[in-house]
């Protein structure tokens, strides 16, 4: 069954929720354009994830997917964050800034407090990164009618969501950017690419499955069809869109083609791909001694201030995918239809 009838969309198609570089806008401008808007919550409180969920219905009744990480979230260890300081310390010298202890806005997993403000909106579509939350909660979302994707990065996560509530699987290979879904002790190593890991899960599952990763025009969104999948989710192709908050200094790194991407987990402590720069090739891009999720973060925030500033990227998460062929300054609506071959 294609994913425009599971969801009741016009095409089959999910446009990536991206922390970061948008809200409810891009996702209503994408629904309005016939695929499914997504909205990032990880980093919402239940107040701001309300909010934007009055906002997008305000725009349209068309369906929407809402966003969530559900990591474990471990205690912060001082001694882990007062090493990472250090190490950033000639760089916070070369701005003339002080470090400090602070750790800022954490993303937090899907919780009952979360699941209980979003109840009366009964939410089409809820979408989780890093596995599914504990199964009573599972089991809420689904109570409310709900359609729950999740994200797997191996044969085996994608094994293990089918059979712990998700209703559709989206496969992520390894060439989609932003944070790694992963959820096992995979290895990086060890995770596939879109097409294989669309054709083996397509095999194994008794679910429909998503392509997501390195797809960036219409021929790949068909040949993912071909291979067995059930439609196609895309976010790097939308981040030049004029709808997407993506700020000067990324849209002229996806724009210049000169670096490539990569994945890193200097960032935010999880492996995540994205545009190489400074920092990333400065820490060998996977560096051991990153605090654990969430806490990385938090330290780069004044770095990244600073050199954005100069017009540089060196201390950004400027998350992308291995293919950003397919970027267009346009519309959410045009670039829609690039993908579906009008």
């Amino acid at each position: 069954m294609q994913l425009s009838t599971l969801l009741n969309i016009s095409i089959p198609m999910i446009q990536a929720p991206m922390a970061g570089v948008q809200n409810w806008r891009l996702a209503a401008a994408a629904s309005k354009a016939g695929i499914l808007g997504s909205i990032p919550c990880g980093m919402l409180n239940a107040e701001q994830v309300v909010c934007e969920i009055k906002n997008f219905r305000a725009q349209t009744s068309k369906p929407y997917n809402l966003n969530f990480f559900c990591h474990d979230m471990p205690k912060l260890d001082t001694q882990q964050q007062s090493k990472w300081l250090q190490k950033l310390a000639p760089y916070y010298a070369e701005f003339g800034l002080t470090p400090d202890n602070e750790v800022g806005v954490l993303r937090r997993p899907f919780d009952e407090e979360m699941a209980e403000a979003i109840a009366p909106y009964k939410p089409p579509v809820i979408s989780f990164h890093f596995g599914l939350p504990k199964p009573e909660l599972v089991a809420k979302v689904k109570s409310w009618g709900a359609t729950i994707l999740s994200s797997a990065t191996t044969v085996e996560e994608g094994i293990w969501l089918a059979k712990n509530g998700a209703d559709i699987v989206i496969a992520q290979g390894i060439e989609a950017g932003g944070h790694r879904a992963t959820f096992t002790e995979a290895k990086l190593d060890e995770q596939l690419q879109t097409k294989q890991l669309v054709t083996q899960l397509v095999e194994k599952l008794p679910i429909p499955v998503i392509a997501a990763g390195g797809i960036a025009s219409h021929q790949d969104v068909l040949m993912m069809q071909k291979l067995g999948a059930c439609g196609t989710q895309l976010g790097t192709s939308f981040l030049l869109c004029d709808e997407a908050d993506t700020t000067q200094v990324h849209r002229h790194a996806l724009k210049s083609l000169a670096e490539p991407s990569a994945v890193t987990n200097v960032f935010s402590g999880r492996p995540a791909r994205g545009i190489e720069n400074r920092l990333m090739l400065a820490l060998d891009f996977i560096y051991e001694q990153t605090p654990s999720f969430p806490y990385a973060s938090a330290a780069l925030t004044p770095l990244r201030v600073a050199a954005e500033k100069q017009g540089k990227g060196d201390f950004s998460p400027l998350w992308s995918g291995s293919n950003r062929r397919g970027c267009q300054e346009v519309s959410i609506e045009a670039m829609v239809a690039i993908l579906n071959g009008k």
